[in-house]
């Protein structure tokens, strides 16, 4: 028998009619393979020319905003609260706060994400020399700082004439001191008109902890943290406002009237991005909630949803919708497929939609279903530019609630929102977040599209994301795309290729044939 030339295996490729594997839309044609999961398909590996960790994983949520990781966290009141959201747009995505809690409360969490983390800080907290310790004490219990300018009268735009810090007041018993007989008066301050770059340069030549901005008449018109440039060291990829270098932040509210009133506190709390959270999104009221939050507040950037058809995504981009969540009834604590017989498998939902919500640019979010990094893989091929992840999350240090032992495992308590456990928590005059987001809150017998369960302690949100980050880099090194926007080029032009898998494949894809085994995914 004779072989062809080794040399010529490349060329020889051409004499056949179609590349290995199939196209997505061969994937996912729907008279072949009905509805997918993520589990039911691989894609298949192509050339390496590149190291992982050049993978830009850089991708749109809005049609305004960027993140620099592909990476958020659920509206869920055993998800994201503060620490959560601080932790996620520090680490390169962004954290969505719930809304099961009262506007103030919300609101309050949506603050502390912003000043989290400054550029420069426009609007500093400022006390006057009749101040007394007493009031930084009180001040530092309730912010967390106590490095505080002071001025004639103790307001911004004032003359500058000392700070006080941490070392001012730290041995110091006598809570009744003026500010003007332990305040710090040889400063070290820079003029209106200093870039963030050259603020931050004498911050580190100084050795202060707070670099005051000053006009031409001494007057305080922001001030610039030495906390922030260390955060800035320790965190590049960090999720920030183009122009006030704070942290995103995004919120989830409800299509109601007293909603309205909850998403008005949120954006002068400086809201960034806001959910309308409901399990079926193409209704009149989130239409009408959509076209009343681009007209009364234009600059914030709306995501709507959940989706899971064409017909559905269109009427909320034609109402203004700047993103799109897509999933109903695939969270691991989710019963709406089996209770109320209506959704569509993940992955399916996910290229339907992405596909023709990206003739108009907007950004598609997979919410639901994701287990692991290769389910984030896969979203992001199918068309969505990010994921979201509750029960992925859940059980981090940084998510709400309290760690428990139950068999010898340290858990945590993780809740759909759609069981009767979240629908009984205390509710607003139009309802809470749970009744809300399933249109029951006037409903005498609540029906659970949601169970309570729980989950093992994972550590960490700030190890476990840069674990996912990394994953995901790897993933896309092994398909052979150096950033996401080629992959997904890649998909739509045919190159990249995907594979079905039986029952049989997925059991050999993963562990198998072992009398005991121990799953460490990082250190």
């Amino acid at each position: 028998m004779s072989y062809l030339d080794p040399a010529q295996a490349v060329a020889t490729l051409e004499s056949y009619k179609r590349r290995d594997g199939l196209s997505v839309d061969e994937l996912l044609d729907p008279q072949l393979s009905g509805g997918l999961t993520y589990n039911d398909f691989l894609i298949l590996p192509g050339y390496i020319d590149f190291p992982a960790h050049e993978a830009s994983l850089a991708t749109k949520i809005t049609k305004k905003i960027t993140l620099r990781s592909p990476l958020m966290s659920s509206p869920m009141d055993t998800v994201t609260e503060t620490e959560m959201a601080i932790s996620m747009a520090l680490l390169g995505g962004i954290g969505i706060i719930h809304h099961n809690c009262s506007p103030e409360e919300q609101a309050d969490m949506v603050r502390k994400v912003k000043k989290f983390e400054n550029g420069f800080i426009t609007d500093p907290v400022v006390l006057s020399p009749t101040h007394t310790v007493a009031d930084v004490k009180e001040l530092k219990a309730k912010s967390g700082f106590c490095g505080i300018p002071i001025t004639e009268n103790g307001k911004l735009n004032s003359k500058l004439v000392g700070i006080v810090t941490a070392r001012d007041i730290q041995f110091h018993t006598d809570d009744s001191s003026l500010l003007k007989d332990i305040m710090t008066t040889e400063l070290v301050t820079a003029k209106t008109g200093v870039t963030l770059n050259e603020a931050n340069e004498i911050l580190k030549t100084s050795k202060k902890g707070k670099l005051p901005i000053v006009d031409e008449n001494g007057s305080l018109v922001a001030l610039l943290a030495r906390s922030d440039l260390l955060k800035n060291q320790s965190y590049p990829l960090a999720s920030k406002a183009p122009h006030s270098k704070q942290l995103l932040v995004g919120a989830a509210v409800g299509t109601r009237p007293d909603d309205k009133e909850r998403l008005a506190l949120l954006v002068e709390a400086g809201l960034d991005v806001v959910v309308l959270d409901s399990s079926q999104g193409n209704s009149m009221y989130q239409i009408e909630m959509i076209k009343w939050v681009k007209k009364t507040f234009p600059n914030l950037e709306v995501i709507a949803g959940n989706v899971v058809t064409r017909e559905q995504a269109a009427n909320l981009i034609a109402a203004g919708a700047d993103g799109l969540r897509i999933g109903m009834g695939s969270g691991s604590i989710c019963i709406t497929q089996e209770v109320m017989a209506c959704g569509r498998p993940q992955a399916t939902a996910v290229r339907r939609v992405s596909e023709f919500a990206a003739r108009f640019g907007v950004p598609t979010i997979a919410d639901g279903g994701i287990g692991n990094v290769g389910h984030i893989v896969k979203a992001i091929a199918l068309g969505a530019s990010a994921v979201m992840m509750g029960g992925l999350l859940a059980g981090t240090t940084e998510a709400p609630g309290e760690y428990f032992y139950h068999e010898g495992q340290r858990l945590k308590r993780y809740r759909g929102m759609g069981s009767i456990d979240a629908m009984s928590n205390k509710a607003g005059k139009d309802g809470n977040a749970a009744t809300k987001r399933y249109f029951s809150e006037g409903d005498t017998v609540k029906v659970a599209q949601g169970v309570v369960g729980n989950v093992v302690d994972k550590g960490s949100v700030r190890k476990f994301v840069p674990y996912l980050i990394t994953g995901l880099q790897h993933s896309l090194q092994d398909i052979g795309c150096r950033s996401i926007a080629e992959f997904r080029e890649r998909v739509d032009g045919g190159i990249v290729r995907f594979e079905k898998r039986t029952a049989s494949a997925q059991l050999e894809g993963g562990v198998h044939g072992l009398h005991s085994f121990e799953k460490k995914l990082f250190q």
